[in-house]
């Protein structure tokens, strides 16, 4: 045995006082090298934060502007400035089932993380090993609103980091229903869809709310793969995504066997469905009104507004082309518009379908008929019982005449307004005034346009004015209301207008109970409304408006260019879509109000002797002898035309039969039966004018031309 010239040290062992100390000073040294490494991670981190900058904004996305009915429903939608469809959605938009799968598919731990799943994107790293490329990228919903918000070029490490600082980001700023809307609102469907409601309004023609468990399951998986898997393009594709949805949410205890069964039976839809196009100017006039607001809601009620368009077009298409129908509907006890048809169809150019024919200024015919008498009931002198003569009558040269060229003698008010002559209420427009009857019309609220430098004259009451459709349902609502008419609010919760004083209540409540009892159009019920019907100036308008005791429903028919429509009357032609169009309100007929304090229900040999019969003031009876109207006697009259003198007018009226007419004594070549004559003078100087009829009465003018 040898032993070693230099033996190996030993070290002596150290206490346990040394022992721990050294570890301490170890442990100590592990500390300080893991808290430095982390501080430099957490500054890395910082300062790759810091360069992302500013998180995306999530208040001032750009959605579609959407037009709500009364209850949420959704009239109609505009896509954005770039085309697409994104129509705001929330949670409570959609049917719960698609939520349910959506978390089973995407994201199972969505309210239990605080943005990103450390054991999907650990599941997703492992696939990616084994894989040798991306097999699932491990992404919440959060992180899939965030890649929405800020699109990404590559799908790579550096864009999925950032997803994850966005996604961290997004949950502390925001609540998890919140990012469920942002996800919701922003999903790409395929083409130009974004978000459910658009995806949902488009391939299914309905809201997400009421979705089968096919279409659910459709929705959810779309997302993924949009463009692969658009049903109106890729239906075999879709299909599969749509059977891994639903397999997945059978796994997950989300639906039963039988479910996925009966969904996987369905078919995907192959082709994209308009979107809901209801009330188009209505929603056009409110979102040009009010642009910074992206969701508007109206006071129509969509049902009702679908089965009026359907009645305008259908009536549009039976009377032939280029002839429109616009409806106009108001509650009586609020004054809110319940549905608003423009035009018979928005999009056909030969009927102008783009025009709103609820605002467009036309000839009101014998539609302010009613507040005629209403005025002259309110003022006492006249009666529904009272007698009024229905005979030949002139007004210096305007002799107005009924519709049929006939005349019915002397019969009660009620009757004159319920066949409405125009004799009558001429004559008692003619003891009113045309300017307190236009006065106390703009002072309810309605605008009635006049050509210019034109005062109102006697023919306003026979259509001799320009108004709109929505202005007399303001006026007939008036009457529906009591007398007070109130402007009309078609946004909702608006708050309503000051009432307008129309006429009293006793004259509101004659005149409703006179049209009440008018002729319905045929095959139309008796006493279901009160009603009139009105035909302007060369059949080119045709009206009927009418009220319950529930609503007032206007109705305008004829061509938007102002053509003439040869036998179109508004009895005929309007009065059945009125009568029409309160069937499909859905509503039972409701009866009018009872007469208020200090209404007069008697015959007409029971009333006031004064009120028994109308005798009118400055009529000129066509019996009565002839008066030369113009020029007046002693008048100085201006030539025109220089050596050869313009004709000068001659007007007329009364006289019998034939009229002779006389220029300084000689007769004129041809006798005449019209009463505006012309006559062409020799030149300047006196000239005497006398007319002649057929019994030898006489009138006798001078007058001196210069």
């Amino acid at each position: 045995m040898k032993f070693l010239k230099h033996p190996i040290p030993v070290t002596p062992s150290l206490p346990p006082e040394g022992r721990g100390r050294t570890l301490l000073r170890r442990l100590k040294f592990i500390g300080a090298i893991t808290g430095l490494t982390s501080g430099v991670l957490l500054l890395a981190f910082a300062s790759y934060v810091a360069w992302l900058g500013p998180p995306p904004q999530t208040a001032n996305i750009e959605v579609s502007h959407t037009v709500l009915d009364r209850h949420g429903r959704l009239l109609r939608a505009y896509a954005i400035a770039d085309g697409r469809w994104r129509l705001p959605a929330t949670v409570e938009d959609v049917d719960p089932r698609f939520l349910k799968m959506l978390f089973s598919y995407e994201d199972r731990r969505f309210y239990q993380h605080g943005g990103i799943d450390v054991l999907a994107l650990a599941r997703a790293a492992l696939q990616l090993a084994e894989n040798g490329e991306i097999v699932s990228g491990g992404s919440t919903l959060t992180m899939q609103v965030a890649r929405l918000l800020e699109p990404r070029r590559t799908r790579s490490f550096s864009a999925k980091l950032k997803q994850i600082v966005r996604a961290i980001e997004l949950e502390h700023r925001l609540s998890k229903k919140q990012i469920l809307a942002l996800y919701l609102t922003l999903a790409p469907y395929g083409g130009n869809l974004e978000g459910i409601r658009a995806a949902s309004l488009a391939y299914f023609g309905k809201e997400p709310k009421r979705l089968s468990v096919a279409e659910a399951a459709l929705l959810v998986a779309l997302p993924q793969s949009p463009e692969l898997r658009r049903p109106d393009r890729h239906p075999d594709a879709a299909r599969a995504a749509r059977d891994r949805v639903l397999e997945r949410a059978q796994e997950a205890g989300v639906i039963g066997r039988d479910d996925v069964l009966r969904a996987e039976s369905q078919p995907v839809p192959t082709e994209r469905k308009p979107m809901p196009m209801f009330a188009p100017h209505a929603s056009d006039n409110v979102v040009t009104a009010d642009p910074s607001h992206r969701v508007h809601r109206l006071t129509i009620d969509l049902p009702f507004q679908e089965r009026l368009e359907m009645l305008a077009r259908e009536r549009a298409q039976a009377m032939g082309p280029n002839i429109s129908v616009a409806i106009l509907v108001v509650d009586n006890a609020t004054g809110e518009v319940r549905a608003r048809v423009g035009s018979a169809d928005f999009f056909d150019a030969r009927r102008d379908g783009a025009v709103d024919m609820t605002r467009a200024l036309r000839s009101p015919g014998s539609t302010l008929k009613p507040f005629i008498y209403g005025l002259a009931f309110e003022d006492g002198f006249l009666h529904p019982e009272t007698l009024i003569d229905d005979r030949p009558v002139r007004y210096g040269n305007y002799a107005p005449e009924n519709f049929d060229l006939t005349f019915q003698g002397t019969v009660t008010v009620r009757k004159a307004l319920q066949l409405s002559l125009n004799v009558p209420a001429i004559a008692v427009l003619d003891r009113l005034g045309t300017t307190r009857l236009a006065a106390r019309l703009a002072q309810a609220g309605a605008r009635l346009v006049l050509p210019q430098n034109e005062a109102p004259g006697l023919a306003m009451g026979l259509g001799g004015v320009g108004i709109t459709l929505e202005d007399l349902v303001i006026l007939y609502h008036g009457l529906a209301a009591g007398g007070a008419a109130t402007p009309l609010i078609e946004r909702a919760g608006a708050a309503p207008g000051e009432p307008r004083r129309l006429l009293g209540k006793v004259a509101a409540w004659y005149v409703g109970d006179v049209l009440f009892g008018s002729p319905p159009p045929e095959n139309a019920p008796h006493g279901r409304i009160a009603y009139k019907t009105g035909t302007s100036y060369g059949y080119r308008d045709a009206w009927a408006i009418g009220f319950d005791g529930r609503m007032t429903i206007g109705v305008w028919i004829g061509r938007p260019d102002a053509t003439p429509v040869p036998g179109l009357v508004g009895r005929a032609a309007a009065a059945p879509i009125l009568f029409d169009a309160f069937a499909r309100s859905g509503f039972a007929p409701a009866p009018l109000g009872p007469a208020p304090q200090g209404a007069l229900i008697a015959p007409t040999r029971r009333l006031p002797p004064p009120l028994q019969r109308f005798r009118p003031e400055g009529a000129i009876a066509a019996g009565d002898p002839p008066r030369i109207m113009f020029p007046p006697d002693g008048a100085r009259l201006e030539l025109t035309g220089g050596s050869h003198p313009d004709p000068v007018a001659l007007k007329i009226a009364g006289g019998v039969g034939r009229l002779d007419i006389l220029v300084n004594g000689v007769p004129l070549p041809d006798p005449h039966r019209r009463r505006t004559l012309f006559f062409t003078p020799d030149g300047r100087g006196f000239v005497r004018l006398t007319v002649m009829d057929a019994r030898g009465a006489t009138d006798s003018v001078m007058v001196r031309l210069q």
